[in-house]
């Protein structure tokens, strides 16, 4: 995969995987800096028009 700029980086795709559920990507770097890993579970909210994404905690 070629390198993107740094702006584009960003820019992400809603991708359909079947049924009623759609995913979305996260940049790898992010991910890593905050620390988590494939499978672990998060808790996703709707604030007007923005998600936020955060640990689910027990």
């Amino acid at each position: 995969m070629a390198r993107q700029t740094f702006r584009k980086r960003n820019i992400r795709k809603l991708i359909k995987l079947g049924g009623h559920s759609l995913g979305l990507t996260l940049p790898i770097d992010i991910v890593k800096s905050l620390g988590w890993r494939e499978r672990q579970k998060l808790v996703v909210k709707k604030s007007g028009r923005k998600l936020i994404v955060k640990d689910w905690k027990k």
